[in-house]
C-alpha cells in the first residue's frame, strides 16, 4: 500500500493485532506473487476492450481470500469493505479505488478453474519445496476425509449435485465427496490431491497416490489389503513397496499380562507416522474451514483443493519457521 491513509494512522495505534491479520501476514510474505501472476497472465484479459481490467495480482489476492475464508462471491467484496485487515491485504485505498465486485471476481475464478491453473500452483509449491530439500522422498502417507455436500433438493434444479454420493460412515450418513491425499512421510506436506464422490473407498485411490520414488506407505485401517489389489501387484514398482498398514485393533491377538504386546506396540508406531496426515486435513478443515463444499461438481471443488493445500503447506513450512523469502521467491 503507498501512502498512509487516516485509517492506517488509527490502526496502527492498536495494543495487539488480531490472528487474522498475523495470519494474512503470514501469507503476504510466503505467497510467491510474482510466479502466481504469471501463471494467471497468459489466460487474462488484455484490457484492450470492454470495461478496465484489475491487476491479477489483486484479483488473485481477493480469490485467495475467498478460498482461506470460505466465502462467496458477494460475501468476501463485502468482508473487504467490512475489515481493515482483507482492505490492507488486498493494499486497497478507498480514496482511489473500490473493491472489485462479485461478478468480477466470479469471472476470474471460472478462468482459473477452466484453466486449472490451482493445480499448477500446487505442482509449484511443491517444486519448490523439494529443491529446497524441505520435502523429503522414499515414503508416504495416505488418507482420505469426506468434505459434506448440501444435501437439501430446494434449489433450481430440484436435484442434489450428481457428481456426489452418499456413503455411511459408523452409524452416520454423509452425502458429499471425498479428498484423497498423498502425504510426505517425513515432514508431513501434500505433494498429491485428488478427489471422488463420497462412496468411493479410500483403497481404489491409493495407486495415484504413491510417488515413483516411494519405498514405504503408511496407511490407516481403511487400507488393509492394498497388497493384493490388482493395480498394486501387477506393477513392477508398486508391487514392492512395504506397506506399513495400521490394523484395527479388534484384529489383533491377545496377550497374556505378563507378555510384550509387540503388535500393538508396532502399530503403535506406524500410527506415529500416519498421523502427520491429519495436519493437513486440520488445516483444510480446521483453519481454512473447508467441511463443507461451496461448489456443485468435483472438478471445482478439486481445483480449490488443490489451491487450499499448497497454501497449507506454505502454511506449515512457516510455523516450522523455515521461511527465506530467497528459498520461496
Amino acid at each position: 500500500m503507498g501512502q498512509m491513509t487516516f485509517s492506517d494512522y488509527e490502526y496502527s495505534n492498536r495494543k495487539r493485532i488480531t490472528k487474522r491479520e498475523e495470519f494474512l501476514d503470514i501469507m503476504e510474505e510466503i505467497i510467491p506473487w510474482g510466479e502466481w501472476v504469471e501463471f494467471v497472465k497468459p489466460y487474462y484479459p488484455s484490457g484492450k476492450r470492454g470495461r478496465p481490467t484489475k491487476g491479477i495480482e489483486k484479483m488473485l489476492r481477493m480469490y485467495l481470500l475467498q478460498v482461506w475464508f470460505n466465502l462467496s462471491d458477494e460475501g468476501v467484496e463485502d468482508a473487504i469493505y467490512d475489515s481493515y485487515a482483507f482492505r490492507k491485504f488486498m493494499g486497497i485505498n478507498f480514496n482511489e479505488e473500490q473493491v472489485p465486485d462479485a461478478t468480477t471476481l466470479l469471472k476470474f475464478r471460472h478462468l482459473l478453474e477452466e484453466n486449472h491453473l490451482g493445480e499448477q500452483m500446487f505442482k509449484a509449491i511443491n517444486y519448490v519445496l523439494e529443491q529446497g530439500g524441505a520435502m523429503m522422498k522414499g515414503g508416504t502417507i495416505v488418507d482420505a476425509t469426506i468434505i459434506n455436500a448440501p444435501s437439501s433438493t430446494k434449489n433450481a434444479e430440484k436435484a442434489r449435485d450428481p457428481e456426489m454420493h452418499q456413503t455411511k460412515k459408523g452409524s452416520e450418513w454423509r452425502f458429499g465427496m471425498k479428498c484423497h491425499i498423498g502425504v510426505d512421510a517425513g515432514t508431513g506436506y501434500v505433494h498429491t490431491v485428488t478427489a471422488t464422490p463420497a462412496n468411493v473407498h479410500d483403497i481404489t485411490e491409493t495407486a495415484k497416490l504413491i510417488r515413483e520414488d516411494d519405498e514405504v506407505v503408511y496407511g490407516d485401517s481403511g487400507y488393509v489389503g492394498i497388497q493384493k489389489r490388482a493395480e498394486i501387484k501387477d506393477d513392477d514398482h508398486l508391487s514392492k513397496i512395504d506397506y506399513r498398514i495400521t490394523r484395527r485393533p479388534s484384529s489383533l491377538p491377545k496377550v497374556s499380562d505378563n507378555a510384550i504386546d509387540w503388535e500393538r506396540y508396532i502399530d503403535y508406531r506406524k500410527s506415529s507416522v500416519r498421523s502427520k496426515v491429519e495436519h493437513a486435513f486440520k488445516i483444510i478443515k480446521g483453519t481454512f474451514g473447508f467441511s463443507k463444499v461451496r461448489y456443485r461438481g468435483i472438478d471445482k471443488n478439486l481445483h480449490k483443493l488443490n489451491v487450499l493445500f499448497a497454501c497449507a503447506n506454505l502454511l506449515m513450512f512457516a510455523r516450522a519457521k523455515k521461511f527465506s523469502p530467497v528459498q520461496i521467491g
